[in-house]
């Protein structure tokens, strides 16, 4: 496009008057004010007069505006359709009344104003249909996502109410299991207790029935020392040491089985209880019963000696249980029946 040359620029003249004019000039006014209004101004008329705008007042001066316009529509709805935010109303002129615009008034082109009314509809309703499906599909991926987390909660949460559960069951049976055992060993313990006072409570009874058969004496022998002493190889008896003529008493009440002299065992007294079990007194000074004869508990029986096979004087005890020939020990039969020897 062609373009004028410069305008000379005007000779600078300095003017003579003072700053601010000293007097007033006539061709300064005074002027009537003008307000000018719609009528009173006439309208351009030809070929580049300004077509009147519509819906909104949209400046229109060239043809990249239209072609930014349409391309602007076409951005928005796809920007809707994207991001999912509400498509932006954009109002369109009616192409016939810009026609100077694509290059002449009568010559412009016809039916653009429908066309691009038909491409802003398409667009917005490209660009719903777009957040329609875009918002279902979100909705549809939350809903899966927040059922998921549901689920996962529900087994967390059943997961831990199991646990928990499982540690109140063991607690409790542990609870259980040491309560059971705490009493079963009272109950034991109570058992042992009320047996052993049973115990005593018999041995009591029964040492009113029983007696030693020396008073005062010193153990010098226990039931199964070895030695060259006894025939046997080993001791068969208790000895209870005490001076001659010490008294020897029954034991238990029985019937004399036996009295007179008898080897080795000096003077000896059977006396057969009631069950068969025999006692023998041995290496006695002197007998004080006869063969048959019926004693009670603590009845002098003999008195204490050194006859026999002996050391010293003592009274030889064994016990033979239902008459057999071998003796047992007399330290544990006499306890038995409450006696402490």
């Amino acid at each position: 496009m062609a373009s004028n040359p410069p305008a000379p620029a005007a000779p600078f003249v300095p003017s003579t008057e003072p700053f601010g004019f000293a007097v007033r000039r006539t061709d300064e006014g005074p002027w009537e004010e003008w307000n000018p209004t719609e009528d009173s101004i006439a309208p351009v008329r030809g070929r580049h007069r300004v077509a009147k705008q519509r819906g909104g007042g949209l400046a229109r001066s060239s043809t990249v505006l239209g072609v930014g316009v349409i391309a602007a529509v076409g951005a928005g709805g796809m920007a809707s359709a994207n991001t999912g935010k509400p498509p932006v109303s954009i109002s369109m002129p009616d192409l016939a009344s810009v026609g100077h615009v694509f290059g002449g008034g009568s010559d412009a082109p016809k039916g653009s104003a429908t066309a691009l009314s038909d491409v802003r509809t398409a667009s917005t309703g490209t660009a719903q249909g777009a957040k329609g499906a875009g918002e279902a599909l979100r909705d549809r991926i939350m809903a899966q996502a927040e059922s998921q987390q549901v689920q996962i909660d529900s087994k967390s949460q059943a997961a831990t109410e199991a646990a928990l559960a499982k540690q109140i069951d063991d607690a409790a049976a542990k609870a259980e299991k040491d309560a059971a055992t705490k009493a079963q060993a009272a109950k034991e313990k109570a058992e042992a207790a009320a047996k052993k006072a049973a115990e005593a409570v018999k041995l009591a009874e029964l040492a009113k029935q029983y007696t030693l058969p020396v008073v005062s004496y010193t153990i010098t022998g226990t039931f199964g020392q070895a030695g060259s002493m006894w025939s046997s190889g080993y001791h068969t008896g208790l000895d209870f040491a005490a001076p001659t003529g010490t008294l020897i008493k029954a034991i238990h009440s029985g019937t004399i089985t036996q009295a007179g002299w008898a080897g080795a065992y000096g003077y000896r007294t059977i006396l057969t209880l009631d069950d068969g079990t025999e006692l023998w007194f041995c290496h006695q000074s002197s007998i004080s019963v006869s063969v048959g004869q019926k004693v009670s508990t603590g009845d002098v029986i003999g008195r204490v000696g050194a006859t026999g096979n002996v050391t010293g004087p003592h009274c030889h005890l064994e016990v033979h249980p239902g008459g057999q020939a071998t003796g047992i020990d007399p330290m544990p039969w006499l306890r038995s029946k409450g006696l402490n020897p």
